[in-house]
């Protein structure tokens, strides 16, 4: 049976449990860690177990568990650091600080490469097209492999649940409308790995999802 082109890896980091996913290109081996917010140890063994020559790091966006140590783990790959959109760098510029008050490291870091919509980032022979979701943050963006079927949406939508809008330039309405306008229309039968706690599909929340259902919204 012939390998998927994408591989996936989802390492839990820092206290508050952030998925860091691992990916990679099964025809070169060729990966980038999505959102790593923290614990490089645990990081860097995956990358050892599963091959894979770790090639850059993207990010969803600029929150302290998604990309608090994304500048050192890149200084210690020599890889380059692509997103998020540059409407988080509110959130970028203050990671030492935010880090003190959680109490796990924030490195400030300025990305190599800002992304917008519209854009695609390569791994390996894989393309990603990405899209920007405003709403748990400005400039929160996510990554569609449309051949694998498979979205990494951050903190915008979680298994039964959406992301927060309750911090600085949180807007729930621009959550609602991205998860409606930019996710949904990638497909039902597209699978996703959340920011935090387990995968899901787009099926399953448009039917069960308490806050962005197809009934909830009708309501």
């Amino acid at each position: 049976m012939a390998l998927p082109p994408l591989r996936a890896a989802i390492v839990p980091v820092t206290p508050l449990q952030q998925n860091c996913s691992l990916i990679w290109c099964t025809a070169t081996m060729r990966g980038a860690f999505v959102d790593p917010g923290g614990d490089l140890p645990k990081l860097r063994a995956a990358a050892t177990q599963h091959g894979v020559t770790v090639e850059k790091i993207i990010l969803t966006h600029g929150h302290i568990d998604h990309c608090g140590e994304a500048k050192p783990l890149a200084e210690e790959f020599g890889v380059p650091i692509e997103g998020p959109h540059e409407a988080d760098r509110f959130w970028i510029a203050r990671l030492d600080e935010d880090g003190k008050n959680y109490g796990i490291r924030g490195v400030v870091f300025e990305p190599d490469r800002w992304l917008v919509e519209g854009d695609t980032v390569t791994i390996g022979d894989l393309t990603l097209d990405v899209y920007h979701t405003p709403g748990h943050t400005p400039g929160h963006v996510i990554f569609h492999h449309a051949p694998s079927k498979l979205a990494l949406v951050g903190d915008v939508l979680f298994q039964g649940s959406i992301g927060r809008t309750d911090f600085p330039l949180g807007n729930h309405q621009h959550l609602l409308q991205s998860i409606v306008e930019k996710l949904w229309p990638l497909g039902n039968d597209t699978a996703f790995i959340p920011g935090h706690g387990p995968p899901s599909n787009f099926a399953h929340e448009r039917e069960h999802n308490m806050f962005v259902s197809d009934r909830a919204m009708a309501a």
